[in-house]
């Protein structure tokens, strides 16, 4: 500014130009950094937009190919514990928002007179050995054919947590909620809260059309290994109670 307003009088200082140059620089800097975050949002676009096609072919073919499977599943529940065969539960989807999940059942309904109260009391061996091969999460397909879900991405767990997260943890909600997920072939389960949520966040930033494929291939290895099925001492996952440092914000 300076150096324009002098210059408008016909003089102008070295330092003037020395500070028009060094403004110069810094503009130069700021539309490169700013060309360079558009060029990663496109590039993150192109791997979802990609990731949705895929998405839509394979949970497609699943729900067909599988569909007597499906069928399967569905009458050995139906004897087992009853009806309704499926599990449905308001979940938060991308950017927070519900949707419902569908899955088989595993559980026992609460009943307290009989003492089915705890997930350990309600989940049944039918219900460890679907949980155990993923059978259950075979309905899942339509949560992702529908677009409320993708194949790969953090998975979808209560609403109430929502409220629980750090806003760094609530950036697991920047992409649609997955079948399975880099925590879910990291350890599963067997992960402590804090570790899960931050690989979660950490797919986020760096997914990329490569891990998701490689996300896919170790699923089926972990299926196979039938690890991290459960947290140690709990018949499925503990409940998230907040991060340390977030419960002792809020008490104070």
């Amino acid at each position: 500014m300076r150096f324009a307003i002098r210059a408008m009088g016909g003089r102008a200082t070295s330092g003037d130009i020395g500070a028009a140059g060094r403004a110069g620089r810094g503009t130069r800097a700021t539309s490169d950094r700013a060309r360079a975050a558009g060029r990663a949002g496109r590039g993150t676009r192109v791997v979802d937009g990609v990731q949705r096609a895929i998405d839509v072919v394979v949970a497609g073919g699943v729900l067909v190919v599988l569909s007597p499977v499906l069928a399967g599943v569905a009458a050995v529940v139906a004897a087992r514990l009853g009806r309704p065969v499926l599990f449905r539960q308001a979940r938060p989807g991308l950017h927070g928002l519900p949707f419902t999940l569908v899955k088989f059942r595993t559980m026992r309904d609460v009943d307290e007179e009989r003492g089915l109260v705890t997930d350990a009391d309600r989940l049944t061996g039918l219900g460890k050995a679907l949980r155990a091969t993923s059978l259950d999460e075979l309905p899942t397909m339509w949560n992702v054919l529908r677009g409320e879900m993708s194949l790969v991405g953090p998975r979808p767990l209560l609403m109430h947590y929502l409220e629980l997260y750090t806003p760094e943890q609530a950036r697991r909600h920047l992409v649609r909620p997955g079948v399975t997920g880099l925590a879910q072939v990291r350890g599963r389960n067997a992960l402590s809260w804090e570790d899960r949520l931050a690989i979660d966040v950490w797919y986020v930033d760096h997914r990329s059309f490569g891990l998701y494929l490689r996300i896919c291939a170790q699923t089926a290895l972990v299926l196979l290994r039938r690890t991290g099925i459960t947290a140690p001492g709990d018949p499925t996952m503990p409940q998230f109670t907040g991060t340390k440092p977030q419960r002792e914000a809020d008490r104070a």
